[in-house]
């Protein structure tokens, strides 16, 4: 909600004591759904376990991006955030990479190119030697080992400046933000078609990786809006998180919202403008069933209800409208994915009895990230203690551009 300082300073901090066991609690729920799907059809929970873990591996990359440009722009508001964003980020070492192990035991239920012949057939050919069982396995990973390192330099090196304070740190930080921007942009792009887009390995777009770009930082941002809001809430950032700051983050979240539509449609206009019937197939399938339903809901639910919501200046900073937005991003973006991965199994459309599946899986996954997350914060400083520019987002010696944003902010009321 807007409010001034001193009123958000006299909220009383919410009772969160009864959501201590809900990880677990997701984790047991969301298992046993997981382990009966499997049980009776390993394609069906293949498909719904790839869903999942990709929703929850895009808001990792989303964080991730966020600590990259905090780094590469030398940001003083997003100090605040940044410490809980590298913990978001670092869940793309052991945590999905232990999740991911289901997608490669069941690699072979999901993708269909990995039996088939390269030497029959003239598309999965020209993807050699990536498109064979070990290569599969190996780019896969590369792409964590990536992650692991550069995730693990900059959580090291952020925890290091907690004790010494060094300048050297923020230095060394950059310059892994420097290199980890293109490994960034890489990864991300080689991994949602490798693991994505290769469900239907014949279909071609060269959107795809900056389509999966913009969904995943849109879908960060709203992460990350809900988490400073809470924090904030209950004091545990009250101290360098402003009003504003939120306002920033409002503002980003519209600049991805607006961003993700266009891929999204940059997308759809170039294959069907250029009518090859190697790429058109790809959206004929998705006009079949009930998937042409899901594409009208797309169209207004990720782009259209967040846009008009977050349009107004006043909005960015009002909890009790950016959060539900937040919230709803997450079901949106959730629909999107099963939107690209589920037709490849279901041309016809979706079955809605196996809806329990991909549910099931999201809770477990869920359940068992949100307790490794809050692990890793609890055992750190809420955030960086001694960054050169802590004092900035505390407020003292803010910059101009702070000052702007306060004066629009006041000024919309």
């Amino acid at each position: 909600m807007n409010m001034s300082s001193n009123e958000t300073t006299s909220l009383r901090p919410l009772d969160l004591s009864g959501w201590r066991k809900l990880p677990v609690a997701l984790m047991v729920v969301g298992g046993l759904l997981a382990a009966v799907g499997a049980v009776l059809s390993p394609k069906e929970f293949g498909f719904s376990w790839l869903l999942a873990f990709m929703f929850y591996y895009s808001i990792a990359l989303g964080a991730l991006f966020m600590v990259l440009m905090h780094h590469l722009t030398d940001a003083g508001w997003s100090v605040g955030i940044r410490r809980f964003c590298e913990h978001l980020a670092s869940l793309l070492r052991l945590p999905l990479l232990i999740l991911f192990v289901p997608v490669a035991l069941f690699s072979r239920q999901i993708y269909s190119w990995m039996t088939l012949d390269p030497a029959a057939n003239n598309l999965v050919a020209a993807k050699l030697p990536v498109f064979t069982v070990p290569g599969f396995y190996v780019a896969s990973a590369i792409f964590f080992g990536v992650w692991w390192l550069l995730t693990s330099r900059l959580c090291s090196l952020s925890l290091e400046q907690d004790q010494n304070g060094s300048a050297e740190c923020t230095y060394k930080m950059r310059f892994h933000a420097g290199w980890g921007i293109v490994a960034f942009a890489l990864t991300l792009t080689a991994s949602a078609v490798l693991w994505m887009k290769a469900l239907q390995y014949q279909w071609f777009s060269a959107m795809f990786g900056v389509y999966f770009f913009s969904d995943s930082v849109w879908v960060g941002l709203a992460t990350i809006y809900v988490l400073a809001a809470i924090l904030f809430r209950q004091g545990i950032l009250a101290a360098v998180l402003k009003q504003n700051y939120f306002y920033f983050i409002g503002v980003l979240l519209l600049a991805f919202t607006v961003f993700s539509a266009y891929t999204e449609f940059a997308q759809y206009f170039v294959v069907w403008n250029a009518n090859v019937p190697e790429e058109t197939f790809w959206y004929l399938i998705r006009e079949n069933g009930n998937w042409w339903w899901l594409s009208m809901i797309l169209i207004v639910g990720h782009c259209f209800i967040p846009f008009f919501a977050l349009l107004p200046v006043s909005v960015k900073t009002n909890f009790k409208i950016v959060i539900p937005v937040c919230l709803w991003a997450w079901v949106m973006h959730a629909a999107d994915l099963g939107f690209n991965i589920f037709p490849a199994l279901h041309n016809e459309g979706y079955p809605l009895q196996w809806i329990w599946l991909p549910l099931g899986c999201l809770l477990f996954m869920g359940g068992f990230l949100s307790r490794s997350f809050l692990n890793k914060f609890q055992a750190h400083p809420p955030f960086p203690q001694r960054d050169p520019r802590l004092l900035e987002a505390m407020g003292v010696n803010a910059n101009v551009v702070n000052d702007l944003a306060e004066a629009s902010v006041g000024g919309a009321r």
